[in-house]
C-alpha cells in the first residue's frame, strides 16, 4: 500500500462501524459509476457460487432472524 493509503485507511479503521459503512458506501457508489459491468449477472454466479457451497456443507446457512438481529446490532454501535 502506498503511504497515502495507509494514513487514510489507519485514520478509516478509528471511525465507528455507522461512519466506516456510511464511507464504504460512498467509496462504493464512486465505482459504480466508474464501472460498466453486467452487475445481474455477476450477482447470479455469485448467488449460484453460494447456494453450492451450502448444498455442499461448505458453508452453513444462518437463520434470518439471527442474521437481521446480528445486522441491526451492529448498526446500533
Amino acid at each position: 500500500m502506498s503511504s497515502d493509503l495507509d494514513q487514510i485507511t489507519a485514520f478509516a479503521m478509528r471511525l465507528s462501524l455507522r461512519e466506516r459503512i456510511r464511507l464504504v458506501q460512498r467509496l462504493v457508489s464512486t465505482i459504480d459509476d466508474e464501472i460498466d459491468v453486467d452487475s445481474t449477472e455477476l450477482w447470479f454466479e455469485e448467488a449460484e457460487r453460494r447456494l453450492k457451497e451450502l448444498r455442499s456443507g461448505e458453508a452453513q446457512g444462518i437463520d434470518s432472524d439471527a442474521a437481521f438481529t446480528t445486522a441491526r446490532e451492529a448498526l446500533e454501535r
